[in-house]
């Protein structure tokens, strides 16, 4: 009876097997297939083992989303498959390119309609082998995926001790570095991110901490760039540029969609939502700008805070001449207009070409401090004898968005300025999910030191993809 069993069971696989080849024969021939096919690239200093949970994930949910397409395509049949492979991680980025290209030329030498999925350096590899058509490759891929990429070179961001990306991340390497290192710091991926998304698809993830001296990443109490908001490694600026479809998926570390289930499911949903078709919320840009501080003369700290993120109401320059000879001059003014309707944000007053002493402001205040739709701003200054000076002034409005939409994430930066200058915290100022202002708490030892921060908001866009229909149908060998 056992040999019996054995027999009846091959029997079985031989006509599943056999039908499956008829069944995919015959899509061919009526030219109803389409092909998907994923590759997983991991990072430098790691191995396909780091994307497979996200692998997992897409394996796990791809099944729902081919029967629901299928049904609502009547003879469309999707056929999918995946690489996850290891390459050598510590080569430039042209030689890691080729490493990818000929694994796919390899293990999937005819799979067309490929989806890149590029963790980190793997991200920035796949914009590079794409756009420069390394192996072919532009041909065969419709969508490359970025996971928290260093698109951006890293060459103007600020690091620990003020020294160069190149050297901290050389002195934190614990393997060989045959020029990955400097693809990683001195490459822009920016044009090759811009072909990409013009050309093909481009998806790109973003995360970070909550403000640039957050300690929510900081590996042994060290926040390596104390100066931008980042993942652990890379500054969320630096994850995407002009082109991309963004996705910011929240307050996390570099790598915490390997081994966190839920953020690596929600990624893999986000992939095949924009694969198979659906609504998804991207990040767009709203509104920018810069505020700057300067620390006094005497020593101690000196402690700010800004709302930033409102609209601009009003705003001008201010100046006054003492042409005394031995007395103080105090002036006091309003600018600014008193507004019906708007709600007043903040106003922001910046000394220029001013005698250092006994010059300058001495007070700046709302005009009217209980009525909320009153944009005047008052301000007192002094100059000494001989001397002038001159105030920029500007005052917002709080500027909320439209209703039905929903502000996103922000980023925040120390653009330049010295040392022992920080931003410690920074949150939304208020609950309303219309509200785009930004409150940022900041500090300066003295005397003199300084600094000049850019902040960026961003509102979430309802946006439709589905380049499943795009693709090409006969792809089987």
């Amino acid at each position: 009876m056992k040999h019996y069993f054995i027999i009846l069971v091959m029997t079985v696989l031989v006509i599943s097997i056999t039908f499956s080849g008829l069944v995919q024969a015959s899509f061919e021939k009526d030219g109803n297939v389409k092909e998907l096919n994923f590759v997983f690239l991991h990072g430098l200093n790691g191995n396909s083992s780091a994307l497979q949970l996200l692998e997992d994930s897409i394996v796990d949910q791809i099944p729902a989303y081919v029967i629901n397409y299928q049904y609502d395509n009547p003879g469309i049949n999707i056929l999918t498959d995946t690489l996850n492979r290891s390459y050598p991680n510590d080569v430039d980025i042209e030689t890691w390119a080729n490493n990818i290209a000929d694994s796919i030329n390899q293990h999937f030498s005819s799979k067309n309609n490929l989806v890149l999925i590029g963790h980190s350096m793997g991200g920035k590899t796949a914009l590079y082998a794409v756009s420069h058509n390394i192996g072919n490759l532009a041909d065969k891929v419709a969508m490359v995926v970025t996971i928290n990429s260093p698109i951006k070179s890293l060459i103007n961001y600020y690091y620990t001790g003020g020294d160069t990306a190149l050297n901290y991340w050389g002195a934190q390497k614990l393997i060989s570095n045959r020029g990955a290192l400097d693809s990683l710091v001195n490459h822009d991926s920016s044009l090759e991110g811009k072909w990409v998304n013009a050309n093909k698809h481009w998806l790109a993830f973003i995360s970070s901490e909550s403000s640039p001296l957050s300690t929510q990443f900081d590996v042994s109490g060290i926040d390596p760039l104390p100066r931008d908001m980042d993942d652990t490694i890379v500054p969320i600026s630096c994850q995407y540029s002009d082109g991309a479809d963004v996705v910011y998926y929240g307050e996390y570390a570099h790598s915490d969609f390997t081994e966190n289930n839920d953020v690596s499911n929600y990624i893999a949903n986000q992939i095949l939502t924009y694969v198979f078709g659906g609504n998804l919320k991207f990040s767009v840009f709203a509104r920018g700008g810069s505020f700057e501080h300067k620390a006094g003369l005497l020593p101690g700290t000196d402690y700010w805070e800004d709302i930033v993120g409102g609209v601009l109401a009003g705003g001008g320059t201010l100046t006054h001449q003492n042409d005394a000879w031995f007395k103080l001059q105090v002036w006091e003014d309003i600018v600014g207009e008193k507004s019906v309707g708007s709600l007043r944000s903040s106003f922001q007053i910046i000394q220029k070409n001013s005698f250092p002493l006994l010059t300058g402001i001495q007070q700046a205040d709302w005009a009217s401090a209980d009525d909320s739709e009153d944009c005047r701003v008052y301000l007192k200054t002094i100059t000494a004898p001989r001397s002038s000076v001159q105030v920029d002034w500007s005052v917002y409005e709080a500027g909320l968005l439209p209703a039905g939409i929903s502000r996103d994430h922000y980023e925040v930066e120390i653009d330049t300025g010295t040392q022992f200058t920080r931003i410690g915290q920074v949150t939304w100022e208020t609950s309303d999910t219309s509200d785009m202002r930004l409150r940022i708490l900041s500090q300066a030892q003295r005397p003199f030191r300084w600094f000049k921060a850019q902040w960026r908001v961003y509102y979430e866009e309802n946006r439709n993809r589905q380049i499943i229909d795009t693709l090409s149908k006969n792809t089987l060998p």
